[in-house]
């Protein structure tokens, strides 16, 4: 795990977009005001979880055919300080390409002590986050890293500790539920061979074509602030979505589009691969599609950030695609869309199954 946010100085003295520093210190505060913080609530919990990734990882193969190319899925439970540090490290490299523009204009364009607002807003949201989620695949590794800090499947222990506790489950069962949730997005990202550096070069070209001012990254984050509790996904914000070009515009639906078949294509398979296996399956997913647990962690915020989070409503479609699609060809047809890029839905498809059924001229018979 990071221990700390990821250094910022540069030769220019002019202070970055966001200060890094008052985020970890903001949200890490707001998280310790959560219960069931200390660590004895985290007690067998490594050795658990070490268990359940496993048993995971061999459920989701044998159900999808998805195969990671290289290790086995690795478990790491973790508090919520570490939490909010690690998905700092992330959003920070990740949004590295635009932040670096703004950077050049931010001391013109951008009121004194704008980027510690920036700061103290972002960590709330963190904070707040860092109170709700449940586990997290990182997928926003570099090669310089250290080998034991990539490709972590993650587990928030208080919280997941605060949740079974206030609605009585079962914890083998939930966790092992869990665990197949985050297991099937490894699997998305690892055994797919593109399909980590497609959707990360999705990302990047959005980021580094965009020509948003600081000040509408300051609004974004502010937007974010003012949203977090009260699960609000109606607006059209976002620093992309707001100067956005029509080839961007396609490209946002792109993601959007692929992050509706990947939560999907979780979801389905978490109940296939645990059914007769984990009891109470039903009851764990009416809770956490209440409390909006999909799109979780450092993917919601950037979503939100990029004008994404507008459409957080079609990511149900997902599943509702999934079954329009096996209807028409089985599994068979399904596996099609990890052939490669071309082949992923884009939300015109996600929202119309016929449109990408044609695309791949596939007959109407189901598979038998």
């Amino acid at each position: 795990m990071t221990a700390g946010v990821p250094s910022t100085d540069t030769v220019d003295t002019a202070p970055p977009v966001i200060d890094w520093e008052v985020a970890e210190q903001v949200a890490v505060r707001i998280a310790n005001r959560a219960p069931f913080g200390g660590a004895r609530h985290l007690d067998g919990l490594v050795e658990e979880f070490d268990v359940h990734t496993a048993t995971a990882e061999g459920l989701v193969a044998e159900t999808t055919g998805l195969r990671a190319l290289h290790g086995e899925a690795r478990a790491r439970v973790v508090d919520r300080s570490d939490w909010i540090r690690a998905n700092l490290a992330s959003l920070q490299r990740l949004l590295r390409p635009l932040l670096d523009k703004m950077a050049d204009r931010s001391s013109s364009s951008m009121p004194p002590l704008s980027h510690r607002v920036a700061g103290v807003e972002l960590g709330a949201v963190l904070g707040w986050m860092s109170t709700r989620v449940l586990g997290q695949y990182d997928l926003l590794v570099l090669e310089d890293e250290a080998a034991e800090d990539q490709d972590l499947v993650y587990y928030v222990g208080p919280n997941l500790v605060a949740l079974e506790r206030r609605y009585a489950f079962d914890p083998h069962h939930f966790r092992l539920w869990l665990a197949l949730h985050e297991v099937t997005h490894r699997a998305q990202f690892t055994g797919v061979p593109w399909m980590r550096e497609h959707y990360l070069g999705l990302v990047r070209s959005l980021l580094e074509s965009s020509d948003a001012e600081p000040s509408s990254l300051l609004d974004s984050i502010r937007s974010l602030a003012d949203r977090r509790g009260n699960g609000s996904g109606d607006d059209d914000g976002g620093v992309l979505a707001m100067v956005a070009s029509p080839e961007q515009k396609v490209a946002l639906d792109g993601i959007t589009g692929l992050m509706s078949l990947l939560e999907g294509h979780g979801d389905v398979t978490m109940d296939r691969a645990g059914e007769g296996i984990v009891v109470g399956a039903d009851r764990f997913g009416r809770v956490l599609r209440e409390r909006r647990r999909s799109a979780s962690g450092i993917t919601r915020i950037i979503q939100r950030l990029v004008g994404l989070e507008s459409k957080l409503a079609q990511y149900a479609k997902g599943e509702a695609f999934i079954g329009e699609v096996e209807a028409a060809g089985g599994t068979t047809l399904l596996n099609r869309a990890w052939e490669a890029p071309a082949n992923l839905p884009d939300l015109a498809e996600i929202n119309s199954p016929d449109l990408w059924i044609a695309r791949m001229g596939v007959a109407d018979e189901p598979e038998q």
